[in-house]
């Protein structure tokens, strides 16, 4: 029975086992970077999954808009706009006021 250290003596083993280190993490294509890229690669295509939904959102978006009734109404829901004509008036709630605003 050969004992294991001297198998680990053997030349051959020891190139092998030091080119597998190598590789695995000292070559600028080791296992390490690569697992680091596909982990980029892995978030970038989830962000590129994300904004397309955006863009398709944002064209539905836009076809509605482009009515002038829908326009005015996103630009008075969204942005508070008015016509210069108009009067808006705020009504409060009770249970829309805050408790220390409530005292004064």
């Amino acid at each position: 029975m050969i004992p294991i250290f001297a198998i680990f003596l053997n030349k051959y083993v020891l190139i092998v086992l030091l080119f597998v280190i190598w590789m695995l993490f000292l070559d600028t294509n080791s296992w390490l970077i690569h697992k680091e890229l596909d982990q980029e690669i892995q978030q970038l295509d989830d962000n590129k999954e994300y904004y397309i939904k955006e863009i398709i959102k944002d064209q539905k978006d836009i076809k509605v808009l482009k009515d002038s009734s829908e326009l005015e109404k996103f630009a008075r829901e969204e942005y508070f706009m008015k016509q210069d004509d108009e009067e808006i008036y705020i009504i409060e709630y009770e249970d829309s006021i805050p408790k220390n605003e409530k005292n004064d």
